[in-house]
């Protein structure tokens, strides 16, 4: 019996940090996702994993995997990352400019539409890392997402 236990709490405990999101790093293609789900994107700003609390506390649990699942795309733009191209970089760049993201990480949530080569993006709004917990993460992001619709 005590085995059997044992076997289950491990099994639970390696899943709830095993689990693994579907992370988007080319924003073409999460833009196409978005918009044929109609889900805005959750789009992660951050640079050198400065977001190790956050994805312990938020991102590696079972209440955002729950939640993301219905609700957004996940988008991670690493403005630090040595292998993107130049264009990909200076892309990046000025989306965090535009959405006057400055301290990271941040989580934008925002909507986009590509007609003639052009991009358009609607910020619904951003949450930054607080560390008050998965249910007020969810609380604060259902807010941003609900608020424009």
């Amino acid at each position: 019996m005590r085995r059997t236990l044992l076997f289950l709490l491990l099994v639970v405990f390696s899943n709830i940090n095993g689990q693994i999101l579907e992370w988007k790093t080319s924003l073409t293609d999460a833009i196409e996702i978005s918009n044929k789900t109609r889900k805005p994107m959750l789009i992660l700003f951050t640079a050198n994993n400065m977001d190790g609390d956050l994805q312990a506390e938020v991102f590696k649990t079972y209440d955002f995997n729950d939640w993301y699942k219905k609700n957004v795309v996940l988008v991670r733009l690493d403005l630090s990352d040595s292998s993107l191209l130049p264009e990909v970089k200076d892309s990046n760049l000025k989306i965090k400019n535009a959405f006057g993201v400055q301290d990271l990480p941040v989580v934008c949530y925002a909507k986009a539409n590509i007609r003639n080569n052009r991009t358009t993006f609607q910020l619904l709004g951003k949450v930054a890392y607080d560390r008050s917990g998965v249910k007020n993460w969810i609380r604060k992001s259902n807010d941003a997402i609900n608020e424009v619709e």
